[in-house]
């Protein structure tokens, strides 16, 4: 038997936050399949997750607990798991902790037996960018028939999983957020390839406007790397890095060669590709084996990614775009072009003025979706429209987009209100487009 089944066989586990994006569900049937008692438990009623339920239909004997949290489930067992995003003065956590229970979170724990079973981890965070990086280091290994998995911060992805599949030798590229690298740190584990992008302001409501403590989070990519290990990060980030003094050797923004030509739009993503490419360096592959797939490397569905065209008018979803240092990057990347708008959102507590001059400088038309967030940056864009759904929104902007334009959903906020979360924010905005493309219509 695996050293990861003894660790959950038969152990009581309470899962913290089942969701509706399918980690959690991969999560719950892995540790089902182990032998774990397990119970699961979520603030979201039944009926709201009745999706993520269907699909552990075959595991009748876990436990849940819907609606609500118990602290008996956080004290009685043997160990918590986590879900992202758990308040950082969660009374549940303080709780386990009185009582002794270890919490843990799911990702690092696959880190923590894929490395026992021999993988290699290449990990990557930053506030911007760090999707892009994964899958161009992902992409460029699989391409090369290397043995590689991608994990993390992966929509519909349990990596927790993945475990049953992970050999001696394996590659391993992992996503991660702040909240994910705070299960990396309760560990003392870090990749041996990290690569830092850079740190923006976001996720203040969750930080409470605490930049050091999201750092803290975000650093734990590096905190327990030693000195075989390779730490790749942005200039600007390494200023903050080297006063933790990194055991690691530090590569400062590396770049690919000039003549590159890539697929994807903007000087961020070339300098995205830049830190895939030092790390791919790293991983022992030559300029010819990287550069044809960095130029023909399409980007991600809602990061800059074009959904299709129609009348001369392209249309693009940057919904990930969830912070206003990324709209102003998609903004930039359309320089001299006519843009059509769409933004607004959820408040994040983030400095709006810059991305409101933007806003006024940089397009032809905007629309607003409805959100605390927008509400705020209203006080610099008095006049703007305001939509209540996608499906007005999509409207409006195209009221005045026309042949050789581009009409671009780059919110700069967060989703909830309108939206159950950023991918229903996409989703919506990219079938609004297929209808308009295939029928002229946008229903």
């Amino acid at each position: 038997m695996s050293h990861y089944s003894d660790f959950f066989k038969d152990k009581k586990i309470t899962l913290m936050g089942l969701g509706l994006l399918g980690r959690g569900v991969g999560d719950a049937q892995f540790l089902a399949e182990q032998g774990a008692h397990l119970t699961v438990t979520d603030m979201k009623s039944e009926e709201a997750l009745t999706s993520s339920l269907e699909q552990l239909k075959d595991y009748p004997d876990i436990t849940y607990v819907l609606g609500e949290h118990r602290e008996q489930d956080f004290t009685s067992a043997d160990m918590v798991i986590k879900a992202a995003g758990v308040p950082l003065d969660s009374p549940y956590m303080e709780a386990a902790k009185k009582a002794g229970v270890p919490v843990y979170m799911s990702t690092a724990l696959f880190a923590k037996f894929a490395r026992e079973a021999g993988a290699r981890l290449i990990g990557v965070t930053g506030t911007r960018g760090k999707s892009t990086v994964t899958q161009m280091i992902y992409e460029s290994l699989r391409k090369n028939n290397r043995k590689v998995y991608l994990g993390g911060n992966v929509r519909g992805t349990s990596t927790l999983a993945l475990l049953p599949e992970i050999e001696e030798g394996d590659d391993i590229v992992l996503e991660l957020d702040s909240w994910q690298l705070q299960g990396f740190e309760t560990l003392k584990i870090s990749p041996e390839i990290a690569v830092f992008t850079n740190l923006m302001r976001d996720h203040m409501d969750y930080y409470k406007d605490d930049m050091d403590r999201y750092y803290q989070d975000k650093a734990g990519i590096f905190h327990h790397q030693t000195k075989d290990n390779i730490l790749i990060c942005g200039e600007e980030i390494f200023e903050q890095i080297k006063k933790d003094t990194p055991a690691a050797r530090v590569i400062i923004e590396p770049a690919i060669p000039d003549d590159w030509e890539l697929f994807i739009l903007g000087d961020h993503n070339r300098q995205n590709a830049g830190y895939a490419y030092g790390a791919l360096k790293e991983l022992g592959l030559s300029d010819e084996e990287i550069k044809p797939v960095f130029e023909s490397y399409k980007s991600l569905v809602g990061r800059l990614f074009e959904v299709g065209e129609k009348d001369g008018i392209r249309f693009y979803n940057d919904s990930n775009a969830t912070v206003p240092a990324a709209t102003l990057a998609a903004l930039e990347s359309f320089e001299g072009q006519t843009v059509h708008l769409i933004a607004g959102g959820s408040d994040k507590g983030l400095e709006l003025e810059e991305l409101a001059k933007a806003i006024q400088d940089k397009t032809t038309s905007y629309v607003l979706l409805a959100g605390s967030g927008t509400e705020k940056l209203m006080e610099f864009l008095p006049d703007a429209k305001i939509a209540q759904s996608m499906q007005g929104a999509f409207q409006t902007v195209l009221q005045n987009a026309k042949s050789g334009d581009v009409v671009l959903l780059s919110p700069a906020f967060a989703s909830f209100g309108l939206f159950r979360n950023e991918y229903d924010r996409s989703d919506q905005y990219d079938a609004l487009v297929h209808s308009f493309i295939e029928h002229g219509v946008a229903a």
